[in-house]
């Protein structure tokens, strides 16, 4: 396969991507409301998993075509654009607020997470049981947000607002058609990218951690900017801390557990560790915002010199790489 050929599909492949993730939360999250079920549960689960839709799917693919580590890649390369582009750009652009409930809720379920991701990369292999177990605490992690949520808040969030009301068929049609652009879109994306490491000699792990995972978080970073320009952007931090677990609970142990892989020492000393500095520094920046100035302060914001260090740090990832890459 040439190299223009191999480029070009993983261009359509990542499109196909993008827009079938979009059509198969529409359809889904449709389907679900006229089922009965409450926005919030919907947000929750069929929203936030479908918009992890493109990784997971890309996943499944890597693992069955033996480029497990760009599975891995893609799942670590994606929080690391989460929050060094997406929030450090948007920040930029405007101020991000931020509740204390993100401390107090999700940030120790964050932490907590990249820890036991940390415990499964640490010996160079992920391997199916770690992998698993790790997948299956996503489901009384589910329950127990759900729970709460439907206890403690009453009132519909403006993502919850934006669920869309459509008909049956309408709904079925656009999820269906959503997973099937889906399932090509990652077949593609997958023979274009392993085609692209094979030409320039690279490790299918890099082109996960780098164009795929620019690639697949390129909607949330337009969507986070065009919502901050707006002056609608209560949900970016929630969206990226929601995202990052999903990456890593479902992106990453999804690889492991259909092929169990022998993974480079740079995957935990240089990716892992990186996407693990990035997020204790945005639970850090979290705290300074809501608890750091009193402890009734409900909501705090991310300012503009807090996006840079995100951005800066994004950056200096990416030259890590690069040298990494160059010297190795």
């Amino acid at each position: 396969m040439s190299i223009f050929i191999a480029s070009s599909a993983l261009i359509v492949g990542i499109v196909a991507l993008i827009w079938g993730a979009d059509k198969f939360v529409v359809g889904s999250a449709g389907a679900a409301r006229n089922l009965g079920v409450s926005p919030i549960v919907i947000g929750l689960t069929v929203v936030s998993i479908g918009t992890s839709a493109p990784e997971i799917i890309v996943s499944i693919n890597a693992a069955l075509n033996n480029a497990g580590e760009l599975a891995v890649g893609n799942a670590l390369g994606s929080n690391i654009a989460n929050i060094g582009l997406v929030l450090g750009v948007t920040a930029l652009v405007s101020p991000l607020p931020v509740s204390r409930q993100i401390l107090r809720e999700e940030s120790p379920v964050l932490i907590l997470i990249t820890g036991l991701a940390g415990l499964c990369l640490y010996d160079g292999f992920l391997n199916r049981l770690e992998s698993i177990l790790l997948a299956l605490m996503i489901v009384p992690l589910i329950v127990l947000v759900i729970k709460y949520k439907n206890t403690s808040d009453t009132t519909l969030s403006e993502e919850d607002e934006a669920i869309p009301k459509i008909e049956s068929i309408t709904a079925a049609k656009w999820f269906f058609i959503g997973l099937i652009f889906l399932l090509l879109g990652a077949e593609i994306t997958v023979l274009g990218a392993k085609a692209i490491a094979q030409y320039f000699g690279i490790s299918e792990l890099v082109i996960g951690l780098t164009v795929i995972a620019l690639g697949t978080s390129l909607p949330e970073l337009a969507a986070s900017v065009v919502s901050a320009l707006k002056g609608h952007h209560d949900i970016a931090v929630g969206n990226v801390f929601g995202s990052n677990l999903f990456n890593l609970m479902l992106v990453m142990s999804t690889a492991g557990a259909i092929s169990p892989m022998q993974l480079d020492h740079g995957v935990f000393y240089r990716d892992y560790i990186s996407m693990a500095a990035l997020t204790f520094t945005l639970v850090f920046f979290v705290f300074l915002a809501v608890g750091g100035k009193g402890k009734n302060k409900s909501q705090g914001l991310i300012s503009r010199p807090f996006g840079a260090v995100f951005l800066l740090g994004y950056i200096a990832y990416y030259a890590i790489l690069w040298l990494s890459f160059n010297t190795g």
